[in-house]
């Protein structure tokens, strides 16, 4: 078969690969956004658990006395 039919072919053939390709490429593209974003949230947590150790859940204003050790 020549003429219009065969290059018909061969384009809805080239649109289903360029089609499967992107399917795949959104695919991948979303997942490394899914674990960008879980390592953002676990680095998150994790910097929080540290601050909250160490600080009071309400933040406060610094301490500028000069003798902060004797009250």
């Amino acid at each position: 078969m020549t003429g219009k039919g065969c290059k018909a072919k061969q384009k809805a053939a080239r649109q289903a690969r360029l089609s499967a390709a992107l399917r795949e490429n959104l695919k991948r593209r979303k997942a490394q956004v899914r674990s960008r974003t879980k390592a953002t949230a676990q680095s998150g947590e994790a910097e929080n658990a540290a601050l909250s150790g160490t600080h009071s859940a309400a933040p406060q204003a610094p301490d500028f006395r000069r003798n902060q050790g004797r009250d």
